[in-house]
């Protein structure tokens, strides 16, 4: 029993010693591991007495090199030493190949001569300039509009406006604008989702351009052969929609210029843009404006008419007036109150001594008389002031036909119709003074022919 004890107590010592051994290498090995990888990432450091524990590269790599080693070889070097001074024709094919992409990079950033960057995820250009320009506050203070769509773009470099930046979306798209008047602009691709994210219109065409606020004195319009001696006054539009009407239908009936009050919004708003369909850059406008400066933008010999609807419509009046063809005062038409406003009337002067007398007694309209709007009107240089739907004519307004001998225009309409729109009224008095001015001036061109024919006889 003794002897059985004491060989069960050697094995059991044996195995100890050998669990520590193994225990003891493992902990050593470990060691090693954990020192490689915090020396050196990338790299792990196996026992020296573990030589075949040896990473081996993927087999595609393996490939690869085996393909190299094969070049090298058979272009009569060594693999070690990186073969032939000498490019093989594999090497040179691989040059050619990088050259001609590098060539056809460069080509992308060049549309005949003009540079252009390309717009990265996560540029801001776009949405900061397109936001500003949204902005009339900033449109005024920073001197910047923006500009949606070919024909717009391309009718502001024929006036001679001055571009800043333009985004697009394809090189297609760039192409349709004169490139020669882009020298001085930056040129932005980017994509078209960014372009209809920004755009308000419907189907956005895939470029939008910055300009500078253009001045109407430095502009270069088209052929201004065509103009008559006819300005149009807006007074308080406060309608993006009919201000930019009333700008394509002054430019269609050749008008001198268009003078715009402080109450109309801004000429520059993108919707007045895209109502006015070019307008802009075909006859000068002037915005901002108060009546002192308004008249130092009419001619001294000018004549100012109004254009006023009903306000206490009488249409039997007015069918008995129109039958009659005697216009002898302006209530008989049904468009002006008999009974004075604040808003359409002046003070004149009174007897302070009489205390009784009232505030509506005190109170008279001005004496503009009444005409129809195909009557005779636009006999010399003319010009018609428009009023807003909403607030009306000002009393500068109609003060300033007064003082020039002006009428108060009237489109007459069906029974049970309130009033024209302002736009469509605009147009039908620019149009008729148009007809009248033409007419006009070929009558007096017809007279004054006798007398040069005299002259050379």
């Amino acid at each position: 029993m003794a002897a059985y004890t004491r060989g069960v107590m050697c094995l059991f010592s044996v195995e100890r010693n050998v669990f520590l051994t193994q225990r003891s290498a493992v902990l050593v090995e470990s060691k090693r591991f954990v020192r490689g990888l915090r020396r050196k990432p990338v790299r792990v450091l196996f026992p020296e007495n573990e030589t075949s524990k040896v990473l081996k590269p993927p087999q595609s790599e393996q490939n690869v090199w085996r393909l190299k080693e094969a070049e090298v070889t058979s272009a009569g070097g060594h693999p070690s030493t990186g073969g032939h001074p000498e490019e093989t024709d594999s090497v040179k094919s691989r040059s050619n190949v990088q050259s001609s992409v590098k060539h056809v990079c460069v080509s992308k950033d060049q549309v005949d001569g003009l540079r252009f960057d390309r717009a990265f995820p996560g540029d801001k250009r776009l949405a900061r300039l397109v936001s500003v320009a949204r902005s009339r506050t900033f449109r005024e203070h920073q001197g910047k509009i923006l500009l949606e769509g070919r024909r717009l773009i391309c009718d502001a470099l024929d006036a001679g406006a001055n571009p800043q930046t333009v985004f697009f979306s394809t090189v297609d798209r760039l192409r349709e604008l004169p490139l020669d008047k882009l020298r001085r602009a930056s040129l932005v691709k980017v994509k078209f989702e960014d372009i209809k994210t920004w755009s308000e219109l419907v189907a956005p065409q895939g470029v939008i351009a910055i300009f500078s606020r253009p001045d109407p004195s430095r502009m270069n319009f088209a052929d201004r052969s065509h103009s008559v001696p006819l300005s149009l006054i807006c007074d308080n539009i406060r309608d993006p929609g009919n201000l930019g009407t009333m700008l394509r239908c002054a430019a269609a009936a050749g008008c001198h210029n268009v003078l715009l009050t402080k109450g109309c919004v801004d000429v520059w708003e993108p919707k007045v843009l895209r109502a006015a369909m070019g307008a802009h850059f075909r006859l000068p406008i002037h915005p901002s404006l108060t009546w002192d400066d308004i008249k130092s933008h009419l001619p001294k010999p000018v004549t100012v008419h109004v254009a006023d609807s009903s306000c206490e419509p009488h249409r039997s009046r007015e069918t008995e007036v129109i039958a009659s063809h005697k216009p002898s005062k302006a209530g008989d038409y049904g468009w002006v109150s008999s009974r004075p406003s604040r808003r359409n009337t002046r003070y004149e002067e009174y007897d302070s001594d009489s205390d009784a007398e009232s505030d509506d007694e005190r109170l008279s309209l001005p004496r503009v008389d009444t005409k129809l709007y195909h009557d005779s009107w636009a006999r010399s240089p003319t010009a018609l002031v428009i009023g807003g739907e909403t607030h009306g004519l000002s009393v500068e307004s109609v003060q300033l036909a007064e003082r020039t001998d002006g009428h108060r225009l009237f489109i007459p309409v069906a029974p049970d119709v309130d009033s024209l729109n302002s736009a469509m009224a605009a147009s039908i008095l620019l149009f008729e003074g148009r007809k009248q001015l033409l007419k006009l001036l070929q009558t007096s061109g017809k007279k004054r022919q006798p007398k040069a024919e005299r002259q050379v006889s």
